[in-house]
C-alpha cells in the first residue's frame, strides 16, 4: 500500500499558509469540525498517510509540516515548545479557525498538550499519541539524536531507513515510498542546518523548560486521551500513569503490537480511537 494508493480516490488540498511569517504546507481533507495532526521530531504530513481518509469521513482533517520540518520554512533559531506552539497558532488563525480537535505523535502530542494548557479557548479535545519522551530518558534522547542528525548529514537511504524502523514495531511497515519522501526532505539544503534546531530538545538543559509537569499540564481543560502502545521504544505502558495523573480527568488507551507510529502500524484501530474520543465531545 502506499502512500498515493491511499489518497488516490480522496478530494485533498495540498497548499501554503502564511502562519506569522512562515510558510506551512499544509493537507486537508474532508468536512466538519477541525482535527489538526501534527507529526513528530523529524517528521512531516506523510506519516498521517494511511490516515487521512478515514479520518476525512468524520473531520474537517488538517496536517501541517510544523515550524522547521517537511517543506514548512526554517527559521534560523532553537525550536522549543513554546515556539511550534506559536506556531501552531499562527496556522490555525491563518485558517480562520475557532475551535478544533487535536492530536499529535511524539513530538507533536507534546506541542499539543503544551498548546492545550496556554490556548485552552482554542481546543475542544486532545488526543496525545505516544507523546514526546516524557521521562527524560538521557539514552533515549541520544539516540534520537544522533539517528536524526545522521539521516540529514550523511543523508542515505539506509540512514533514513534506519531512523524509521526505530519507530516501528513491525520494521516491514517501513515502506520504500516513504523511505524516499523522508530522504527527499531530509537533503533539501535547509535541512542541513535546521536539523540541529530541530533537535534542541534532546538537550537536558534545554528540555527542562517544558519538562511534564502539574504545573503547566494542570492547565490542560480540554478533554484528553492518551494513546499509548505496548511497544513504544521512548515509553512504556506504566510510564503513561505520571502524564495521566497530571492532566486533569484525562484517560489512557492502549493500541496492541506497534511502536512509536500507531497511526502507520495500526491506521484502522488508530482512526477508530480518535473518532470515538473526538465525537463523544464533538459540538
Amino acid at each position: 500500500m502506499s502512500i498515493w494508493t491511499e489518497l488516490a480516490n480522496l478530494e485533498f488540498k495540498l497548499h501554503y499558509v502564511n502562519a506569522n511569517g512562515i510558510r506551512t504546507r499544509v493537507l486537508e481533507a474532508g468536512t466538519g469540525d477541525p482535527l489538526i495532526l501534527l507529526h513528530g521530531t523529524g517528521g512531516h504530513i506523510e506519516a498521517y498517510a494511511r490516515n487521512i481518509k478515514g479520518l476525512s469521513e468524520h473531520f474537517r482533517v488538517i496536517c501541517i509540516d510544523m515550524v522547521g520540518h517537511g517543506y514548512t520554512d526554517k527559521p534560523d533559531r532553537p525550536y522549543g515548545i513554546d515556539y511550534y506552539s506559536d506556531h501552531l497558532l499562527g496556522v490555525i488563525q491563518a485558517l480562520g479557525l475557532k475551535q478544533v480537535f487535536l492530536s499529535g505523535e511524539s513530538l507533536g502530542g507534546w506541542v499539543a498538550a503544551w498548546f492545550g494548557a496556554y490556548h485552552p479557548e482554542y481546543v475542544k479535545a486532545l488526543v496525545l499519541n505516544t507523546p514526546g519522551n516524557v521521562n527524560n530518558k538521557p539514552e533515549v534522547m541520544q539516540r534520537l539524536k544522533e539517528s536524526t542528525v545522521k539521516a540529514v548529514v550523511e543523508a542515505s537511504y539506509e540512514n533514513v531507513k534506519t531512523r524509521l524502523e526505530w519507530l516501528m514495531y513491525d520494521k516491514s511497515q517501513v515502506t520504500e515510498e516513504l523511505i524516499e519522501a523522508r530522504y527527499n526532505i531530509y537533503t533539501q539544503p535547509s535541512y542541513r542546518n535546521a536539523v540541529h534546531h530541530i533537535v534542541y530538545l534532546q538537550d537536558i538543559e534545554a528540555r527542562k523548560q517544558y519538562s511534564w509537569d502539574p504545573s503547566w499540564c494542570g492547565r490542560i481543560g480540554a478533554p484528553t486521551l492518551l494513546a499509548w502502545t505496548d511497544h513504544d521504544p521512548t515509553s512504556t505502558v506504566e510510564e503513561a500513569q505520571p502524564i495521566k495523573d497530571m492532566i486533569p480527568g484525562s484517560e489512557l488507551t492502549v493500541i496492541q503490537d506497534a511502536g512509536h507510529w500507531p497511526q502507520w502500524e495500526k491506521p484502522e484501530e488508530f482512526n477508530e480511537v480518535m473518532i470515538t474520543f473526538m465525537k463523544r465531545h464533538s459540538s
